[in-house]
Formats: C-alpha cells, structure tokens, sequence
C-alpha cells in the first residue's frame, strides 16, 4: 500500500518493494546482529529484500530521526535499543523526534543482556574489587561506552558519583570499535552486551566481573550477576528489549503484518537458536503485546536515568 497525493490508499499490496532496517550504531554490535538476522527472515517471508542501513552518531538520535521522519508505509523501520527511544527524553533537553508520538512498536526482538567487562591487565577479579582499583588510581582508569548518554556511560557516572571514584568515559559511535579497543587495552572495560563481548570472554580476551538483570545470562552461567555480589541498586538489574518501530502513521493493517511475520521468523526454532547462541533471550511478542511493554518501560527507564546524573546538554 502507499498514500497518493489526495491522502486515500492505493492498492498495491504490502509489500511491493525492498524494506530497510536502520540501525543507530555501527555494523557489527549486537543491534547491528540481531537486525541482519530480523531481515534476512523477514525477507524470505514477504518475499522482498530487506536491507540493513546503519545511520551511526549522537547516541541513536540521527538514526532514529531518520525514520521518525520518514513516510509511513511499513517500508522504513527502526531496529533499536531502549536508550534512544527511552533514556535520551532524559538526557537531552530536546529531541528532534518524540519517540511517544512520532514512533509505534512492532515487535520486541529480544532481550539482550549486558555485562561487564575488563581487559585482563586490570587486577579485579569482581565487582568489589574493580571498584577497589579504580578508586586506588583516580583517572587512570577508562570506561568505553557506544556513544553519550547509553548504558555503559550511565553506569560509569552512577559508579563514580556512588563510590567516589574518577573513571575516565570514552564514547565510541558504535559497540563493534568500542570492543576492538577495550581488547587491546586501549580502555580499560565497559559495560557491553554479551552478544559482542562473550566470545572474547570465552577467548580469555576479557574478563567478567558482573551481569546486569535479575538472573544470571545463559551465555555466561558462571557469571554473577551485580546482585550476586551485594549490589542491588536499581540500575545494575535494569534489561531492556531490542524492539523493531516504524513512524508512528504506519497503517495498522501494515504494522499487524509487519508483527505476525516478525513474531513468526523469531519463533521460528533456528532464529530462536542463533538468537540465544548470541547470549540474547527472544522475545518476538506482536504489536499490542510490544506496546504495552514499552508503556510500562517508559518510566521505570526515566526514572533510572534522572538517578544516574547524567545530562548531555
């Protein structure tokens, strides 16, 4: 389907041309993973190309504006983290895009857990005692993140302010450089998803000191989580979904499609393997299931953010 110029329907059926799948950050993280993985279903599926565009830069803004802005037809979409469409109403006094407004869901991907993790020159074995060697050496330790604003950079301003320490931020526009650098010693750790981190953790490449969630993640059972360790601040438990959005105009009859066929390739047994091989849960809920889980997301994720402090502009 597409708008004519008088605003009515036409008939072409959805979908007569290639999708894309923006992503905010660099190939090779683990959004970046999870999409190619989406879109080579999704394709097969409708039975048209899904393409891939990483739109990097400003923390998830530019991507996310790009398809905040684009037409709603179903054909551009948004494969995202929470952070731009969740924590950056905190962080940034305004936004060019209002994701409440100008973004609906289509389906929650899956749920990527994070830990963290050091390069193995850093003489901390857990939580606790990383904590120690920081607050030891004020500014000689660094702390990568994938851009202003996101959860790594959070974490390492909630530590600081919490336990007195000077940690060192160092932004990257995506995971996949953000890893590259934390291997070799470049910085120092980070908080990054397992899906990026634990096949170098596996490698003895880095070390891992915590998961951040409720539970220990299946890719690294041996793992504690920061609760574990007697750390129960809210911020170390918080796990968000990759989710899949489309321009808050899309058709409902577009974005059913869109939902069931999504909801369809993550349930389908070998996605679901090759999702979990990447240290992530599948979720793959339909529309109004994703909806509400974002509305009940929304404020906790506000909340958890204002308590970290930090402000970008």
């Amino acid at each position: 389907m597409a708008f004519t110029a008088g605003g009515a329907w036409a008939q072409a059926p959805f979908p007569s041309k290639p999708l894309r799948i923006v992503v905010q950050y660099q190939a090779g993280g683990s959004t970046d993973i999870l999409a190619r993985i989406v879109a080579e279903g999704l394709s097969k599926r409708l039975g048209q190309p899904v393409v891939v565009e990483n739109r990097s830069g400003a923390g998830g803004i530019i991507g996310t504006d790009y398809v905040a802005k684009s037409a709603p037809d179903g054909y551009t979409l948004l494969l995202t983290v929470p952070g731009p469409v969740t924590a950056n109403m905190v962080l940034y006094s305004k936004l060019p895009y209002d994701p409440r407004t100008d973004l609906r869901m289509v389906s929650d991907i899956a749920t990527t857990r994070t830990v963290l993790a050091v390069h193995p020159s850093v003489p901390a074995k857990d939580f606790k005692g990383l904590i120690a060697a920081v607050k030891a050496a004020p500014g000689t330790y660094a702390m990568g993140s994938w851009g202003p604003g996101t959860q790594p950079h959070q974490v390492q301003v909630y530590m600081d302010r919490s336990y007195g320490l000077r940690t060192l931020h160092v932004p990257y526009k995506g995971e996949s450089p953000m890893a590259v650098d934390l291997i070799g010693g470049v910085i120092h750790m980070t908080v990054g998803s397992v899906t990026t981190l634990q096949p170098y953790i596996a490698a003895g490449k880095l070390r891992a000191l915590a998961v951040a969630g409720p539970r220990r993640a299946k890719a690294l059972p041996d793992v504690p989580t920061f609760a574990e360790q007697g750390y129960t601040d809210e911020v170390y438990a918080l796990t968000g979904p990759t989710s899949l959005m489309a321009p808050a105009k899309t058709p409902d009859v577009v974005v059913e499609r869109l939902g069931r066929e999504v909801s369809a390739v993550i349930h389908q047994p070998e996605v679901t393997r090759r999702i979990e091989e990447l240290g992530a849960e599948p979720l793959g809920n339909l529309p109004a299931e994703a909806t509400a889980a974002y509305k009940a997301f929304l404020p906790v994720t506000l909340r958890l953010t204002q308590a970290t402090g930090v402000k970008l502009d």
